[in-house]
């Protein structure tokens, strides 16, 4: 156990929201303690809820893909930055029409929202992490926005974990139509506080007892810090403690995995 400083008394906290890439998992591989973790959650009756920056799945898929690693979480324990990115369109113009570059989960939240597909004059291009990625998609997305579609991202995240190190996420595919276009997109996933207040609102809790736990600085620390929330950044993704040097904010605890949180709550009973 890394624990820089322990200063959350977790049988307090009601509510957790959890990352997943290098939290729960890398890839197709479940990490360590985290069944522990979640029988934890359910055995002390905690709120919890896996918020994700990536785009690519629905809540059913990670339903799925967490069943394939012998954990059964309800869909509706699922929020991604996909379902924050339709629900920021349709609040912001219903019935929009969109050029979208992703997965099923970002498609999906769209069509769910009452946002059609539109390659010709969209009003937005969206850009979520996906296989359809192209300098094809690139090319189109880059004249669309020159033609006067607003530029969004599903979420700002550079990087994500795998299985056999890093692959570009959302931030660094969208990068490109940025600089061809001279136009900045708006993200919707962390560390936006639109998602972050959904996701205290799904869990009914207050910021001040609830608790965000991730493996990025600049997205779940500083989602959780600037909404009310103590922070709790593992060890088990991108982070490592070398990485705190270049941040000016901190977590309230720093440890290697969410197993720990589960440890230092029984320890504390």
């Amino acid at each position: 156990m890394n624990a820089k400083k322990n200063c959350i008394d977790f049988n307090k906290k009601t509510g957790f929201i959890c990352d997943m890439d290098g939290v729960i998992y890398h890839g197709n591989q479940l990490l360590p303690g985290v069944a522990d973790f979640i029988n934890w959650l359910r055995e002390e009756k905690k709120e919890y809820l896996f918020l994700t920056n990536n785009s690519g799945y629905t809540p059913k898929e990670l339903n799925q893909k967490l069943c394939r690693m012998g954990l059964d979480v309800p869909e509706e324990r699922f929020y991604t930055s996909a379902l924050a990115t339709a629900a920021f369109l349709r609040e912001q113009a219903p019935g929009c029409s969109v050029f979208a570059i992703g997965e099923a989960g970002l498609l999906n939240a769209l069509y769910d929202a009452g946002i059609t597909m539109n390659d010709v004059n969209p009003d937005y291009v969206v850009v979520g992490e996906g296989r359809t990625y192209s300098l094809d998609t690139l090319t189109k997305a880059t004249n669309l926005v020159m033609a006067g579609a607003k530029l969004i991202g599903a979420n700002s995240d550079v990087s994500g974990p795998v299985e056999n190190g890093i692959a570009p996420a959302c931030r660094a595919l969208i990068a490109p139509i940025e600089m061809a276009t001279g136009t900045q997109a708006y993200f919707c996933g962390k560390p936006n506080p639109l998602m972050m207040r959904t996701g205290l609102r799904k869990l009914g809790c207050h910021s001040a007892d609830a608790v965000m736990v991730g493996d990025r600085m600049d997205t779940d620390v500083i989602s959780g810090m600037e909404s009310g929330m103590s922070t709790v950044l593992v060890l088990s993704g991108v982070s490592t403690m070398e990485t705190l040097k270049t941040y000016a904010y901190r977590p309230s605890v720093v440890l290697d995995g969410v197993g720990d949180i589960a440890a230092l709550a029984r320890s504390m009973a």
